[in-house]
């Protein structure tokens, strides 16, 4: 494999998602994207020559490439554990979107098959890395909002089978608005905040079936097999504490809502699915909110395979890592198992403070 310049990517899963990822990565001058698989190739096809990728096919030809260093996991929940696996086996480093897997002992397992390849791993939401949460964290850092105490955070809307072509997956082991839309939120807090510590939460389910609203699977009926609301309090070992909703069930749309209160001032940072945003603050003394505007490149999915590209060829750091990943899905699985147990449980699974992205870091410029 090459060892200086763009880095090759191959893409696995040619799903809604890839359009995202490869619309941006194509643009980004440290990585090339070489093939995109799937395991049905048409659709693998139309989507390499929508984006002007030279390969397609399946999966075993993606990881047979040996121009190919990074592999772009985007296949459906159930199945990173199995693609991020196989993906390590044949010696590439992997981009895994959220969660990492859908179970500890797997993720834990692509950990240690990382660390005795000596192969790299990031998870998605690299939405951490944008401008808007990184303003944010600056923020928090230089004490504007003095000593952080609480965070709130809402997500809720009618639910994804009003909309998606395709929404079963979302509604399976995996999926709900837990696994489907909480790793953005609990990154973000984590970010912020420092490592979960433990969890209560409660959960419910409108219904036990959902009919398919959109596409030429309308009006089909599928079976809910998670909570499809979701209610919990974390607690975070720096003694701050979030409250949480995350919900399909809600005929009203809240989206994007994530506050950090400290000693002196709330801030309400950025939609955290999203890269970019302004920053309010508002205090205790002076109640009308000020909007600070976010200071960074304007960018999307994908920055994530820049960094970890980028500590690749030049051994630095990334901050979307695996390890971050792990911890994010120990408090997910912990969240289900308070809501089974009705009982607070502890989020054992520990992660360093995450630092600050420099505020002239560029992934639209080229660095390898």
């Amino acid at each position: 494999m090459n060892q200086s310049g763009p880095v090759g990517v191959g893409v696995i899963g040619a799903g809604k998602v890839s359009e995202q990822y490869l619309a941006n990565m194509r643009t980004y001058p440290d990585l090339d994207v070489r093939f995109v698989a799937d395991l049905i190739p048409d659709r693998a096809r139309h989507i390499s020559d929508r984006y002007g990728v030279s390969g397609s096919r399946g999966t075993r030809e993606a990881l047979d490439r040996d121009d190919v260093e990074i592999i772009v996991n985007l296949t459906i929940p159930a199945a990173h554990a199995e693609v991020a696996s196989a993906s390590l086996a044949a010696g590439k480093h992997v981009w895994n979107e959220k969660p990492l897997t859908v179970d500890l002992p797997s993720a834990r397992s692509l950990l240690t098959q990382s660390c005795d390849a000596g192969l790299l791993v990031g998870c998605a939401p690299d939405t951490i890395l944008g401008p808007g949460l990184q303003t944010t964290k600056r923020m928090i850092e230089r004490g504007d909002i003095g000593q952080p105490l609480t965070a709130s955070v809402v997500f809720q809307t009618p639910g994804p089978h009003r909309w998606h072509h395709n929404p079963n997956f979302l509604y399976q082991q995996g999926g709900g608005p837990l696994f489907d839309m909480a790793p953005y939120y609990l990154t973000a807090l984590v970010l912020f905040l420092g490592p979960l510590a433990g969890v209560a939460a409660l959960g419910s389910s409108a219904a036990p079936t959902h009919t398919i609203n959109y596409g030429r699977r309308g009006g089909e009926v599928f079976d809910v097999q998670v909570a499809t609301h979701v209610t919990a309090i974390y607690d975070f070992r720096t003694g701050a504490v979030a409250s949480a909703t995350f919900s399909f069930d809600s005929p009203l749309i809240r989206m994007g809502v994530l506050e950090i209160s400290g000693t002196d001032a709330t801030l309400a940072a950025p939609d955290p699915s999203k890269f970019a945003g302004d920053i309010g603050i508002i205090t205790a003394d002076k109640q009308e909110w000020q909007t600070i505007t976010a200071n960074g490149a304007g960018i999307g999915r994908g920055i994530g395979v820049v960094e970890m590209a980028r500590a690749l060829r030049g051994g630095g750091a990334y901050r979307a890592t695996a390890q971050l990943g792990l911890h994010v899905l120990d408090a997910m699985l912990a969240t289900t198992e308070s809501i089974e147990n009705r009982a607070f449980i502890s989020i054992e699974s520990l992660i360093a403070q995450i630092q600050a992205v420099p505020e002239d870091w560029d992934p639209t410029g080229r660095v390898v």
